[in-house]
């Protein structure tokens, strides 16, 4: 069962009926985009998305407890595709919102938004992002629906089918990442590395590759369905290492879009590092850092990652309304 819960502007304990997680309806408000951004032969495929760290883009518009989720979009890289990709007005969603980063972001930006969130933590996170944001003076209206993405069309109402402009996200990496660290009395010790504390395995980051890219098709295919026509998909991904294996998520990112039914239209570069002086600053946690260390001791010539990968999809062409990109 799906919980709607919504913040800033909405009340607390009731759905707001305005709210555009629950049926706020937005023709006219949408603009054919066809011949914009993707068309534009001067248009970059790299984002300078880190100019500043992650904690400095932030502090202040984001609220303290954040910094717990152990996977957190660089809100740059949210801005950016929102601002290549819609208008003011725009709605926007994110099926894996986590502390709501897309949401923040999109409010911020005079645009509407909704984020699904399957752990209740973050959800709860995001909405305090999102009050935030409202205080700080944010334009947009935003919301969180509580549960699982994968059936996304069951949590939202079919009011929004064909209004979403853009879809944000990212998939997880596995069921612990990065991180932070604090020094302990027997070296450094490692917390808040998980979605969440282990009992709950419905997370996708519990699932193998396989699994994850059964469960995040299920998710394109509902983010294809409330898609409007000439609207974009942004997903960002990266590969990681398992047992010095590379796993190649970005091509089994783009595998479950193709059949959600959606088209690859561009591959970008989201910056993880900044440029200084027509060179790259790497900006590495600590345990890359780590990772590349052991890894080159051992002998392997592996570097430090420096980018995400932006696959952009639109929705095929169908026959019933003529709009869409042909497959």
């Amino acid at each position: 069962m799906a919980e709607h819960t919504t913040a800033g502007s909405f009340g607390a304990s009731e759905p707001d009926t305005d709210s555009p997680a629950v049926g706020r309806d937005h023709p006219g408000r949408h603009r054919d985009y066809e011949g914009r951004h993707r068309a534009d032969p001067e248009g970059l495929s790299v984002w300078a998305t880190a100019q500043s760290t992650g904690p400095v883009q932030r502090r202040g518009r984001y609220v303290p407890e954040s910094v717990k989720h152990p996977a957190r979009m660089l809100p740059a890289i949210a801005a950016h595709a929102i601002a290549a990709y819609t208008q003011p007005g725009d709605l926007v969603l994110d099926p894996m919102c986590g502390i709501g980063t897309t949401l923040v972001e999109a409010v911020h930006a005079g645009r509407d938004a909704f984020g699904i969130e399957y752990e209740p933590q973050w959800s709860n996170i995001a909405d305090a992002n999102i009050r935030h944001a409202h205080d700080q003076g944010a334009s947009g209206r935003a919301s969180v629906i509580r549960g699982d993405a994968t059936r996304l069309m069951s949590l939202v109402p079919k009011a929004l089918t064909g209004q979403v402009a853009l879809v944000v996200t990212s998939p997880p990496y596995g069921p612990t990442v990065h991180g932070l660290v604090r020094p302990g009395e027997h070296g450094v010790v490692k917390y808040d590395d998980r979605y969440n504390d282990g009992e709950d395995k419905g997370n996708l980051a519990y699932r193998d590759l396989t699994g994850l890219t059964d469960g995040f098709a299920q998710i394109l295919r509902g983010c294809a369905t409330l898609l409007r026509p000439g609207g974009a998909v942004v997903v960002t991904a990266r590969p990681w290492r398992k047992r010095g294996e590379l796993v190649d998520l970005p091509s089994a990112v783009i595998a479950a879009g193709l059949r959600a039914g959606l088209v690859p239209t561009e591959r970008c570069v989201a910056l993880l590092a900044a440029v200084r002086h027509g060179q790259l600053v790497a900006r590495p946690s600590f345990f890359q850092l780590q990772q590349v260390r052991k890894a080159r001791t051992s002998g392997v010539p592996m570097h430090l990652i420096a980018h995400e990968d932006v696959l952009i999809f639109a929705k095929t062409r169908t026959p019933e309304d003529g709009s869409g990109v042909v497959a």
